[in-house]
Formats: structure tokens, C-alpha cells, sequence
């Protein structure tokens, strides 16, 4: 049972993560690429769909994770994994969110002449959440490899 379930923890925060980072490393680069209005056409049609959801369930990944391991030489690591992950959860919403929303209702790029250093500032946070669910990662397989 436990075995089934770090497989599956490890495959979805692996996911998750890659996905963050291919976000930055390759979509990003090629959206910066277009005009104005295209990369405000893309974004409002593809920020933040589906990860409210993946986090929230990576969050309940990890602490069933560390609430099974409390008694082990991970438990700490797993712990911290955990408070990562639910720091990026509460880092995103305060920081991230509110420009996702700005980027997302702004159609027309030409009235906001802001919008494009927000979507910098949106890219440098997004590479911080990124380093934060990477670190979290580690040190939830480190933590689990501890404890075989």
C-alpha cells in the first residue's frame, strides 16, 4: 500500500514540477516571442486551469505521506516537503493569482502599457515556486529513501 503510494506521490509532484519548469523553460521563451496581443489572446485563454486542483491534491499527497512516516528517520524531510508545498500553495495565491487575473481579463495590451512588466514579474515569481516545489521534491524522495 505504501509503495503504491509513493509511486504515486512521486509521479504526480515529478509531473507537476516538470510541468512548471517546461512552463518557464519552453512556453514562456515562445509566448514572449509574439506580438502583444497574441500573448494576451494565450494567456487569458491558459493560466491556471487545471493546477489549483494538482496542488491541492499534491499537498494531500505529501502530508498522508508524512502523517504515515511520523515515526521514521525521514519524517522530518517528508514534513518539510509538505510545509514547501503548502508554502508554494499560499505563495501562489497571494503573489501569482492576482496577476494571472490581471493578464487574464486584459484584452487589449495597447491601454495597459503595465501588462508586459507584469508578465516579467509573473516569470521571475513563477522560476521562485518553481526552485520552492523542486526543493520540496527532494526532499520528499530523500525523506522516503530514509525511511526504506
Amino acid at each position: 500500500m505504501t509503495l503504491l503510494l509513493d509511486v504515486f506521490t512521486i509521479l504526480s509532484i515529478g509531473l507537476m514540477t516538470g510541468n512548471e519548469f517546461a512552463v518557464s523553460a519552453f512556453v514562456n521563451p515562445a509566448i514572449w516571442k509574439l506580438d502583444d496581443r497574441a500573448q494576451v489572446s494565450l494567456l487569458a485563454r491558459s493560466l491556471g486551469r487545471a493546477m489549483p486542483f494538482w496542488y491541492a491534491l499534491n499537498a494531500i499527497l505529501l502530508g498522508v505521506e508524512a502523517w504515515l512516516r511520523s515515526h521514521t528517520p525521514g519524517h522530518l524531510l517528508l514534513l518539510s516537503a509538505e510545509l514547501l508545498w503548502v508554502a508554494t500553495i499560499v505563495f501562489t495565491i497571494l503573489l501569482l493569482v492576482p496577476i494571472n487575473n490581471r493578464l487574464g481579463a486584459d484584452s487589449e495590451p495597447d491601454s495597459d502599457p503595465g501588462w508586459r512588466s507584469a508578465h516579467k514579474r509573473w516569470d521571475i515569481l513563477h522560476r521562485i515556486r518553481i526552485a520552492a516545489l523542486t526543493v520540496a521534491v527532494i526532499c520528499f524522495l530523500y525523506g522516503i529513501l530514509q525511511t526504506a
